[in-house]
């Protein structure tokens, strides 16, 4: 028995010691970041400022492999069967905790299958209204939805997008009906918006809802945020008249479960000091979002979080894939 456990104990501080050296070590080859969505879309444009700046700090290419499809599930099922040993990372978007609900034959589960490394950005909806609203507000639209209920129309890109997502979530914290009208995507949404066609819209970029804005063909009435973004400065939070209302998405780094501790702390390291620099921050102001850079500890809760909180907006009101 004495030379069993003894060998047993060999095992364990070998398995661990190469698990060490390998962090130790880490990285000594190129390292794969998986982007589950085409080339050019704002994960895609984050991903691509990130991954010159980590090939530096790192000392080993970091190179982007664009892997859309299925809403990104497709991308992040390639690293949830990947080694856990920090050469293929996923970079995901807002999408990635509304999936476990309209999908229930995920290959993974995603609440379990990464190890979070960090959230690099925060996006917010905008609630949008065309000039000919008689909205100016978020009260006065609540207020005219709560008289004429179910009669008013919201643009929709598709269910499990943010702005539909965020405009359940408005109708449920504010007791209103409204009628969901599906368009092809966010460009015919918003010109139905412009032209009147359609009552309002929580547009998923706050970056193109600034610029319609400025040109003065929309007016925008409230964020998903919690806080006023830079881009709209003068545009409150819903929150500050539906208390508690928060619809946000984000972009985020994974890698898949296992990977070793000291690999997640040094990514973690490195990345957290790429979201602080006025580059980064500059390119995503230019997208409408925010830098952000958090732990993975942080992260992970925000990430469980997310995924109950819409589970339950599918659920409740019945959304469909």
């Amino acid at each position: 028995m004495k030379t069993y456990s003894t060998l047993l104990l060999v095992v364990w501080l070998g398995m661990f010691a190469v698990s060490a050296t390998g962090a130790d070590n880490y990285p000594n080859r190129p390292v794969r970041m998986i982007i589950p969505s085409g080339a050019g879309g704002i994960t895609d444009i984050i991903g691509r400022t990130i991954a010159p700046k980590l090939t530096e700090a790192l000392g080993q290419q970091v190179v982007i492999d664009n892997r859309p499809g299925a809403s990104g599930v497709l991308g992040s099922s390639i690293v949830a069967k990947s080694a856990p040993d920090g050469y293929t990372l996923l970079m995901v978007f807002p999408s990635h905790p509304v999936n476990p609900a309209l999908f229930p034959d995920i290959p993974f589960d995603t609440a379990n299958a990464f190890a979070p490394i960090t959230m690099v950005s925060a996006v917010s909806p905008v609630l949008i209204v065309g000039n000919a609203s008689p909205a100016k507000s978020v009260k006065d639209l609540l207020d005219l939805a709560k008289a004429r209920p179910g009669q008013l129309n919201h643009g929709s890109v598709g269910a499990g997008s943010m702005g539909s997502l965020a405009a359940e979530l408005l109708r449920s914290m504010a007791g209103i009906r409204f009628t969901q009208v599906a368009y092809k995507g966010s460009p015919q949404a918003l010109t139905a918006t412009i032209s009147g066609e359609i009552d309002f819209y929580l547009i998923g970029s706050a970056g193109t809802a600034a610029q319609q804005v400025k040109a003065g063909r929309v007016r925008a009435l409230g964020v998903g945020a919690k806080t006023r973004l830079a881009v709209l400065p003068d545009v409150p939070p819903i929150a500050d008249v539906l208390p508690g209302y928060e619809a946000r998405g984000w972009n985020g780094i994974l890698a898949p479960a296992g990977t070793p501790k000291p690999v997640i702390d040094r990514l973690n390291r490195e990345i957290v000091a790429i979201t602080r620099t006025a580059e980064f921050t500059q390119v995503l102001l230019s997208e409408g979002a925010t830098a952000a850079g958090n732990s993975p500890v942080e992260f992970d809760a925000i990430i469980r979080a997310d995924i109950r909180k819409w589970a339950k907006i599918v659920k409740d009101n019945n959304i469909k894939q």
